[in-house]
């Protein structure tokens, strides 16, 4: 009996510190790719652009949103790799309601990014009048007061699981299931933030589809629809993939009859749904050409390098040579 009551904790156990080591490795790649690539892309559409349009301010937002996420990973891997939290109850709250935060602001600047093409597309006619850089601005601003506003809650939590630890442990940073006396809220809040902008998303889509099929595109150049088709692909493939599995876990979780300790399946919708941050290169890479630029020179820059040495290397040899005929007529 005891053998058998023993061995679904010592399981428990190991599924824990497994998923504490793959955690600090998942966490720290996501960390050094996510914040290079985030940088490079707040560098190059809000100081290298000359031209701003909606498309370039929703990149930003973009970026800004996933770095706000990425730069807290270093305190979750320090809380991981101690198992214990050092920095306080209050900056706890912070980190557990961005966490909240970060897929409810991607999921709605996706959407906004999707209505963008849908004018591109279907009203051609009316982009200067819909997507112009004033109006980009404000849909972002009140997508970002209308998510912090719901998530200002969670920092202001009266009950707390972390209390009976002295907050030296950080619970409700991975485990939101305490506040399941709260589960009107957050179904609202998947209902608002998750729902509508996925169907925003898709309605855009069915109806860019549906014009590029029946032909109604016609007078928009070529290269305009690729890079829309592929935008189009890169945000469903993205949402699918990192957003919708988190949702369904998140759903189950809070549906569930009794409080569970570790939960594989959340671990690693999370996984997921920080990849998303990274993932977001493939995005920039499509929206911007200077951004092509920069990637590339980065990725070549050693190969540049090594042909400007052979160049040069090979321009003194013939100059050395030449000299040496000339000396010797």
């Amino acid at each position: 009996m005891d053998h058998n009551t023993s061995s679904p904790v010592i399981m428990e156990s190991h599924a824990a510190q497994v998923y504490r080591t793959v955690s600090l490795v998942f966490y720290g790649i996501i960390f050094i790719i996510g914040t290079v690539v985030n940088l490079t892309a707040l560098w190059v559409f809000a100081l290298t652009t000359k031209r701003r349009n909606s498309i370039t301010v929703y990149m930003i937002n973009v970026a800004l949103v996933d770095l706000v996420f990425i730069l807290l990973l270093p305190f979750r891997m320090v809380y991981y790799s101690q198992d214990y939290w050092p920095f306080g109850d209050v900056f706890c709250r912070i980190n557990a309601a961005i966490t909240v935060l970060y897929p409810c602001l991607a999921l709605w600047l996706f959407a906004l990014i999707s209505t963008d093409r849908y004018v591109a597309i279907v009203q051609p006619r009316h982009t200067r009048e819909l997507k112009s850089v004033r109006k980009a601005l404000l849909s972002c601003a009140g997508v970002w007061i209308m998510t912090l506003g719901s998530t200002a809650p969670l920092v202001l939590l009266e009950e707390d699981p972390d209390r009976n630890t002295n907050y030296t442990t950080c619970i409700k940073m991975h485990d939101i299931i305490y506040l399941r006396r709260d589960n009107p809220v957050h179904f609202a809040r998947i209902v608002f933030f998750f729902l509508v902008p996925v169907c925003i998303m898709v309605g855009c889509y069915i109806i860019i589809v549906d014009n590029l099929i029946h032909g109604r595109t016609s007078k928009l150049k070529p290269k305009v629809k690729q890079k829309s088709i592929r935008i189009i692909i890169t945000l469903i493939v993205q949402v699918l993939v990192c957003f919708v599995p988190f949702h369904i876990c998140f759903v189950s979780m809070l549906l569930a009859s009794s409080e569970r300790g570790y939960n594989t399946w959340g671990a690693f919708t999370t996984f997921l749904m920080n990849a998303s941050t990274v993932l977001d290169i493939i995005l920039f890479y499509i929206v911007s050409k200077q951004f092509q630029d920069r990637v590339i020179s980065v990725i070549l820059y050693r190969n540049y390098l090594r042909s400007v040495r052979r160049k040069s290397l090979h321009t003194n040899s013939i100059r050395s040579l030449s000299n040496l005929t000339s000396a010797m007529i």
